[in-house]
């Protein structure tokens, strides 16, 4: 999906701003689709991994009222953002960002926990651009899929669930590469971006393979962003109107 606002002033929600100067990747849909979509009931604890401007971590505090969120940010610049985003947020006691790679966080932490987020970055070949800092975020170079399973597992509770939100083809390679790490996907929504057009987004849901995920039936549902004459569905309202300033 493309970036909602290319400036770098910050942006304003109905109930935080997220300021995101600092930040190579500005606010976008993909990650207010992520963080107003994945399931959060009974949820205690969450990660980000990744957080960039620490936007869905604290979409995930507002949609939640005591669950902990903890959002890991490799690049300095953005973890200071985020840090700071989250400190003039209404729910900063339940927010904490940490620099460093989500590899070394992931040895050194002994959290465990309920739900486990990532907006990650998605390219894996192809020409690199001249912004550096563009290519660390939207390729896989210091963060290969295989680290980011990994880590996942690793730092997931039992019955935990594992979410994501990549482009459809890399979508449907990251959920084969899944199984090979022991997750089971359990829900996958295709983010259409117009009526009419095809999937551009896939948001999917995994659980770690269990006797009880052996015959659970992948549930799939398709999300329209945009109807025909280009106005938000009444679905996407329905789902980000908490969020939006602009939206009912």
């Amino acid at each position: 999906m493309s970036t909602i606002k290319s400036k770098s002033q910050p942006f304003e929600f109905k109930q935080f701003k997220i300021a995101q100067d600092a930040c190579t990747m500005k606010v976008g849909t993909d990650g207010i689709l992520l963080g107003a979509s994945v399931e959060v009931a009974g949820v205690e604890k969450i990660l980000d991994i990744g957080c960039g401007s620490g936007l869905i971590g604290i979409m995930l505090a507002q949609r939640t009222k005591e669950s902990v969120i903890h959002a890991v940010e490799i690049d300095e610049a953005a973890y200071l953002q985020a840090a700071g985003n989250m400190a003039l947020s209404p729910w900063k006691k339940r927010l904490e960002a940490f620099c460093c790679s989500i590899q070394d966080y992931s040895m050194v932490t002994d959290h465990r926990y309920d739900l486990v987020v990532s907006n990650p970055p998605f390219f894996s070949g192809g020409t690199f651009s001249a912004n550096e800092d563009r290519n660390n975020v939207r390729h896989t170079v210091k963060l290969p899929n295989g680290d980011l399973l990994m880590a996942a597992r690793k730092l997931l509770k039992k019955n935990g669930r594992f979410c994501v939100i990549l482009p459809y083809l890399e979508g449907l390679r990251f959920q084969e590469q899944a199984e090979q790490y022991g997750f089971h996907c359990t829900k996958m929504t295709e983010v259409v971006p117009k009526e009419g057009r095809p999937v551009e987004r896939l948001i999917l849901q995994f659980e770690l393979e269990a006797n009880e995920l052996e015959s659970k039936e992948l549930v799939t549902n398709e999300l329209v962003v945009h109807e025909a004459d280009g106005k938000y569905t009444a679905a996407y309202v329905d789902l980000t109107k908490a969020f939006y300033r602009d939206m009912v």
